[in-house]
């Protein structure tokens, strides 16, 4: 994972990366995460700079440093502004599962005049695609719109998109979002996604559209997404 200086403080990045994992399984509950010279090496950076993320970490209760044995992930939960409920994904993980992101791709594109997306989002959008690995194995393929102005122009013309959480991302520059709107239906694997998932073409998926608000209503972000359910049911928990 690339972190530099122009997206902020680097102990704040990989704060943020290494939460992430903590939060999408890739560092267990009750596990550890790695030791910081193992981090320093990965990330470039000093001592100091993976300590002040560590400590970071620790004040919200994430993980603590215990001595001789190293740095131990307390919860996988995080509080979500979005909804009282939990994420699919933090669902996922207290069952025990493993969910790796994977960033494809992010470019530029043109949204056709009197199409939907062009009326709410304008000309152009941030097209961001991802690839969600469950247990080792290829799950979601899904494909973000998000309105160019909204992203910081260092994530809009990196060429290795850093950043892990997009809708942490989004809140950083001050966007409130306030719901979500999803849509379920039956699709099939197109070529592209049939590839990426490691399925035949044409193959059944569940199909989810979001649409993400902000408090005066108006859309942010719009994705599609692709999931293969025959390895893992699309989980929603209702608590009374």
């Amino acid at each position: 994972m690339t972190i530099t200086r122009k997206k902020g403080p680097l102990y704040l990045q990989i704060k943020k990366i290494v939460k992430d994992r903590i939060l999408h399984g890739v560092y267990p509950l009750g596990g550890h995460i790695p030791p910081e010279p193992q981090l320093e090496k990965e990330f470039n950076v000093s001592k100091m700079t993976v300590r002040n993320a560590i400590r970071e970490l620790a004040e919200e209760g994430y993980v603590a440093k215990k001595s001789g044995v190293g740095t131990i992930v307390l919860t996988n939960v995080s509080v979500s502004r979005l909804s009282k409920g939990k994420r699919f994904t933090e669902l996922l993980v207290e069952e025990g599962h493993r969910l790796e992101k994977r960033m494809l791709s992010m470019t530029r594109a043109r949204l056709e005049p009197g199409t939907e997306l062009h009326g709410l989002l304008g000309p152009e959008s941030i097209r961001i695609e991802r690839l969600y690995v469950l247990d080792d194995r290829p799950y979601l393929h899904i494909r973000h719109e998000v309105a160019a102005a909204l992203l910081p122009k260092a994530e809009r013309d990196a060429g290795e998109p850093a950043f892990e959480s997009l809708y942490d991302l989004l809140e950083e520059q001050g966007v409130a979002l306030d719901n979500f709107r999803d849509a379920f239906s039956v699709g099939t694997a197109s070529a592209e996604t049939a590839s990426l998932l490691g399925i035949p073409e044409g193959s059944p998926l569940l199909v989810r559209q979001r649409r993400t608000y902000d408090l005066e209503g108006r859309l942010i972000e719009y994705s599609m997404g692709y999931y293969q359910t025959e390895l893992q049911p699309y989980l929603v928990r209702y608590d009374a």
